[in-house]
């Protein structure tokens, strides 16, 4: 059963990231390894089962990418850290965490409670529903059949311009760099060619604009990249 699981494992230190998703793989867990908040954020999709969150992470800290996780999905997140004052544990709880275990930790007990939250999450899908719908001003997009609306009218989007729509919607205060869309629709190493994420905001913005012309949904952040508009 194991190999249909997907852990999404966040730690900066990479030697600890390879010990974990050793030990995972070791006991038929799939995983993906994400080495900073701002990485994690880019790569949490609804394919992943668990997520394995260390807190003193560089850039975008644990504690903030918990409450971006917990505003989409529902998913089991278990926090790692060296930290073991109960301040941290009732903190990191308050904000969503399902289990907290301190390093340096034993194998045995980080795979038990993997585990028991998988158990949990299996037996109590009402408490641990994963959000497939995202809603923002008027738009909405359902992401497992890949459709989206604009005040309940239909918007025909080709895959990659869903997807880009999609990860605006996910974090709409969030400014993705061209590179950063480019590398998470095309699954591929971004060389500068700007055109072609340009091409397609651009008919994402003229689909949307058909519907409802009077709104502006996407921003351009000269120099940087686009978010959703406030």
């Amino acid at each position: 059963m194991n190999n249909r699981i997907l852990i999404l494992v966040i730690e900066d230190d990479r030697d600890i990231s390879n010990m974990i998703c050793d030990l995972l793989k070791q006991n038929g867990y799939n995983t993906k390894p994400a080495y900073s908040g701002t990485e994690a954020l880019m790569i949490f999709d609804n394919e992943i089962d668990l997520v394995l969150l260390d807190l003193m992470l560089p850039g975008v800290n644990g504690e903030l990418v918990l409450q971006q996780i917990r505003k989409h999905s529902n998913i089991p997140v278990i926090g790692l850290s060296a930290k073991s004052d109960k301040t941290s544990t009732v903190n990191l709880l308050k904000l969503g965490a399902d289990d907290y275990i301190v390093k340096p930790f034993n194998n045995d007990e980080l795979l038990a409670r993997i585990e028991a939250q998988l158990r949990r999450y299996k037996q109590s899908p009402s408490l641990l529903v994963e959000i497939n719908e995202i809603t923002y001003k008027d738009i909405t997009i359902d992401i497992e059949n890949y459709t989206a609306r604009v005040k309940d009218i239909p918007l025909s989007l080709t895959k990659r311009e869903f997807m880009i729509l999609e990860l605006l919607m996910k974090y709409p205060k969030k400014v993705f760099t061209k590179g950063n869309l480019y590398e998470h629709v095309w699954s591929d190493k971004f060389f500068g060619d700007e055109n072609t994420v340009n091409v397609h905001v651009s008919n994402i913005r003229s689909k949307l604009a058909k519907v409802n012309p009077s709104e502006e949904y996407i921003q351009t952040v000269w120099g940087i990249g686009y978010k959703m508009r406030e």
